[in-house]
């Protein structure tokens, strides 16, 4: 999975909550297609868009189904829902553009279906922004980003690389944000091993296999590049990770003035924080409405 991903279905579309939705298409930075929907907010001139985390897609996570409640149950064989708390933002007054990344989705396989966990997604981020900017229609609207786990590396890493893309950008959340190692070194703690030893042996049979580098795969490099107001959301008692320790380095790299960690609590299943703010939007919609005025 480190090497390639997981492609996971999308189950449902938005008018399942009572959403109209248009299909949309855009490529990314690097001409990659991406499938998306455009949920519009009639009479709003507010729009965020919104990715999501590795083996999940716009829709969530099918993790109660069938290959994936077995396959990918280590995140907790439950379904993640995010078309709940995008219902959530809309009614509280905001358009969304929300997308596959590669090699998710319906989004189109790319770079031989090797996952760089945000440091080739980061390309889809500007892809996204670049078709805002093309719609005459959304191109003036007040902008901010909703990015998770995968999805919020892809955008830290973005900003780092190519910062003219962002210009614009109110407000930024980010949620579950996390390197590469810590999953490595924690999974060895949790069965017993050496999270060291774990941890290079992983490290090169990733680059044996796909080129990728572990070390690189860390937020905490990039992120004193986000210099947009930055919500940051973490599970704290994750037992896939060191939650802690990585959430709080990534936290305190944000190059921000105005940052705000907030802890999830209530479970120690990592995928329990992706249906959290469609069960508590308070905090998610606060933070959007203080920043887009």
């Amino acid at each position: 999975m480190f090497a390639h991903g997981a492609r996971t279905s999308v189950l449902k579309r938005p008018t399942d909550v009572g959403m109209e939705y248009e299909e949309v298409q855009f490529p990314s930075k690097d001409g990659v297609p991406l499938e998306a929907w455009y949920i519009p907010a009639e009479g709003s001139d507010r729009l965020l868009v919104v990715n999501h985390p590795m083996t999940c897609n716009r829709y969530g996570f099918p993790g109660q189904l069938e290959p994936w409640h077995t396959e990918l149950g280590v995140f907790g064989g439950f379904e993640v829902d995010f078309l709940t708390e995008l219902r959530f933002l809309h009614d509280a007054g905001y358009n969304i553009l929300t997308y596959d990344l590669r090699n998710h989705g319906l989004s189109s396989d790319a770079n031989g279906v090797t996952s760089g966990l945000g440091l080739i997604e980061a390309r889809d981020v500007v892809g996204s922004l670049r078709y805002v900017r093309s719609r005459d229609d959304l191109a003036a609207m007040k902008l901010g980003l909703y990015s998770r786990c995968m999805g919020a590396n892809s955008t830290i890493v973005a900003m780092n690389f190519w910062p003219e893309e962002f210009d614009g950008v109110q407000a930024l959340v980010v949620l579950n944000s996390v390197s590469g190692k810590t999953f490595i070194e924690q999974g060895a703690r949790n069965i017993g091993l050496d999270p060291d030893t774990a941890r290079e042996a992983l490290a090169k049979k990733l680059v044996g296999m796909c080129g990728m580098r572990l070390d690189d795969e860390a937020p905490q490099l990039y992120a004193h590049a986000v210099k947009v107001p930055t919500f940051m959301a973490q599970l704290r008692h994750d037992f896939l990770i060191d939650a802690e320790k990585d959430g709080t380095e990534i936290f305190d790299a944000i190059g921000a003035k105005d940052k705000e960690l907030f802890w999830i609590e209530g479970s120690n299943q990592r995928f329990y924080a992706y249906n959290y703010f469609g069960q508590h939007p308070e905090k998610l919609i606060d933070w959007f409405d203080s920043h887009l005025k």
